[in-house]
Order: C-alpha cells, then sequence, then structure tokens
C-alpha cells in the first residue's frame, strides 16, 4: 500500500469470502485484470489480489460468511474497461444483477454476484 493509500483512503483493505479459492483466483484475475497469487499463513491458504499501486485484499476459504444479499457492497475499480470486466465476470458464472450504469457524477457501476456468491461493485469513471 502506498503512502497516498494509507494517508488518504479510508477503506485500506478487504477480505473476501470464497467457497472455491482456485475458482476465485481466477475470477478475480480475469476480471480485475491484474495478478492473484496463492500464499499460506499458518496453516490457511489464501490468494491476494496485487497491489503494487494501491488498496487490494485477499480472498479468504470461508463459504459461511458469503453474503449473498445484503452485507458491505465491494466496489472493485475496473476504470477504463467496466464493459470488459463485466463481460469477464459472466463468462466465470458471474450473475449480473445490475448492468453498467452511470452513478451520477461518481461515475459508472454495476452490481453483480460474483463466482462465489458474494455481491459486488465493479466501478469506472468513464462508460467504456
Amino acid at each position: 500500500m502506498t503512502d497516498f493509500n494509507s494517508t488518504h483512503n479510508r477503506v485500506v483493505w478487504c477480505d473476501v469470502p470464497v467457497a472455491d479459492l482456485d475458482r476465485a483466483c481466477k475470477f478475480y484475475a480475469a476480471v480485475l485484470a491484474i495478478k492473484v497469487h496463492r500464499e499460506e499463513f499458518g496453516g490457511k491458504p489464501f490468494g491476494v489480489l496485487d497491489h503494487h499501486d494501491g488498496n487490494a485484499g485477499c480472498l479468504i476459504p470461508d463459504a459461511g460468511a458469503i453474503a449473498q444479499n445484503g452485507g458491505l457492497l465491494v466496489y472493485f475499480n475496473t476504470d477504463g474497461r467496466i464493459r470488459d470486466a463485466v463481460r469477464q465476470a459472466a463468462s466465470l458464472g458471474a450473475e449480473i444483477l445490475e448492468p453498467v450504469h452511470m452513478i451520477g457524477p461518481h461515475g459508472f457501476r454495476a452490481l453483480l454476484r460474483d463466482s462465489e456468491g458474494n455481491r459486488i461493485a465493479l466501478h469506472s469513471r468513464t462508460d467504456a
């Protein structure tokens, strides 16, 4: 995490619960167009979302924590490629709950259920 992120961003990390770690790693790598690498700590595997220049999080095997219809809504950055990200998500089993749409002066978002059943948002400043 960069100094800018630790100083200015209010959300600095997220743990995304998953039922199938391999499937989730493939899903998030394709949808976010980033590297996701597996690690293990204390005998527990997890997937780390690339975060070289910003905030990110990990994919944590914990199927019981998946909140399909409520809970926090995490917006993932797909700036300048939201429509491609939605196509990637759909091809990897996501359910598109709300297609790409404008959210006023804040850009565009799509709401979907990821490969694991979590409700997430994809965000872009542009409709591209």
